[in-house]
């Protein structure tokens, strides 16, 4: 049985749950004021659970498209994201405290990866180059 009838409904699908957590996480997490009385350690964690969920989804969605280097590409930054935030992260644990700038940048890392833009991007690219690939093959085949 086939849960998708094509790739642009599972597309969508993944794209639509995405946003939901992303709205979710900055609704009941970031925008909260309940969330800056919770520990380093609890926001570390919720912030990694939030961002491989992401990854997850997209993993999801992504990969049973025809096109396989797509999924390999999301794999590829968020696990190399994932890479770099944890780092950042279990330096900030068990060694010292970071400064504001790589805070920063371990936000703005982790922003690029929940944002559904990222997933967006990646559906765009895909789109563009199958049809300039079909726009290649009708011109060989004489079409």
């Amino acid at each position: 049985m086939k849960l998708y009838k094509s790739d642009k409904l599972r597309f969508i699908l993944g794209l639509v749950f995405i946003i939901i957590i992303y709205s979710c996480y900055y609704v009941f997490f970031v925008e909260n004021r309940i969330s800056a009385s919770l520990s380093k350690r609890l926001v570390h964690f919720i912030k990694f659970a939030i961002t491989v969920l992401v990854y997850i989804i997209g993993s999801i969605h992504l990969g049973k498209l025809k096109d396989q280097w797509l999924s390999t590409l999301w794999h590829f930054v968020h696990i190399s994201g994932l890479l770099i935030i944890t780092s950042i992260g279990l330096f900030d644990w068990f060694i010292a405290d970071t400064s504001l700038k790589v805070k920063l940048f371990a936000r703005s890392v982790q922003e690029m990866l929940i944002s559904p833009i990222l997933y967006v991007g990646m559906g765009l690219l895909n789109r563009s180059l199958n049809k300039a690939s079909n726009k290649n093959n009708d011109s060989f085949s004489g079409k």
